[in-house]
């Protein structure tokens, strides 16, 4: 709200707000989290609204983002039996940045879509949403666990930083770089929906005009 309140004055600025694709759809394990990601969906809608009403140049936009590798399974505190990890598939920090940085540079599309897994679950959530509960129900304690039981002594963040006296930085990665996507298609996709609807016109017509052809 302190940048809005700095934007509207000048009249220009953008916001991109860091969603997930649980911030429609809520799994087990993660209610904190899913309602915070939900949150943040009400308060974008509400402000993008305002803005809309008061023709403003200031625009506010929301990325969707998948499962990504940060380091945060590494510290996160945790009560269960294995040690916890982000739900396959997994993208790569790099992936979830081209998505913001995208949204940075064209902010007046509502939200955008980053990864197939993030597509899938809201469409998904949108027209088959109690047969997702039942998924969840018996996938989606297992999918957040890898086979490693949790050590007595695994350190977390949740009172105090686990970097260390010296300040360490843990860096963007995880731990699960080799099962994680340093690309999306969907994402690339989404990004140049003119071209690839002009594409797939373009190669409609032109089977269209072979199969006149050959009648």
């Amino acid at each position: 709200m302190a940048a809005l309140s700095r934007m509207k004055p000048r009249d220009r600025g953008t916001i991109v707000q860091v969603g997930s694709a649980l911030s429609y759809r809520g799994i087990p394990l993660q209610s904190p989290y899913c309602g915070a990601k939900h949150a943040i969906n009400g308060f974008t809608e509400s402000i993008r609204t305002e803005l809309l009403h008061d023709k403003s140049n200031v625009h506010i936009t929301v990325v969707q983002m998948p499962a990504v590798n940060t380091p945060q399974f590494s510290w996160v505190l945790s009560r269960l039996p294995n040690e916890p990890q982000p739900v396959p598939p997994i993208y790569q920090p790099e992936v979830a940045a081209r998505g913001i940085l995208y949204a940075a540079d064209h902010p007046r599309r509502k939200q955008y879509w980053v990864g197939a897994t993030t597509a899938g679950t809201l469409l998904g959530q949108k027209f088959a949403p109690a047969l997702l509960d039942r998924y969840l129900a018996r996938t989606g304690y297992s999918s957040q666990q890898t086979s490693q039981p949790v050590g007595p002594d695994r350190p977390n963040n949740l009172f105090h930083p686990v970097d260390g006296r010296d300040g360490h930085d843990h860096g963007a990665h995880g731990a699960f770089d080799d099962r994680s996507h340093a690309h999306s298609p969907q994402l690339w996709v989404s990004q140049h929906v003119r071209t690839v609807v002009l594409a797939t016109t373009a190669g409609l017509a032109g089977l269209a005009a072979a199969l006149r052809r050959q009648r």
